[in-house]
């Protein structure tokens, strides 16, 4: 499995809370449009990564952030900066 893959992986398990039963995640997935996150949702979604991955994440980057897999390429960036 490599380290996007694991990545992935992860957040797909932090964002089980936040998918609407009946829908499945993939790379694709729209936080807005498919999981309907509001702002709440999302700022509590940030903290639990935050914590599960031990990084801060710079709020400045969540206005461009649309998708899953968006979300976990920014992770990987800053989890490999350390």
């Amino acid at each position: 499995m490599s380290h996007y893959e694991s990545i992935l992986s992860q957040l797909y398990e932090i964002l089980g809370p936040y998918t609407p039963d009946g829908h499945s995640l993939s790379e694709d997935t729209e936080f807005i449009a498919d999981l309907g996150l509001d702002s709440m949702k999302v700022m509590q979604l940030l903290l639990d990564t935050e914590e599960r991955f031990d990084i801060s994440i710079p709020l400045n980057i969540i206005p461009d952030v649309r998708t899953v897999g968006h979300f976990a390429r920014c992770l990987q960036q800053l989890v490999d900066r350390g």
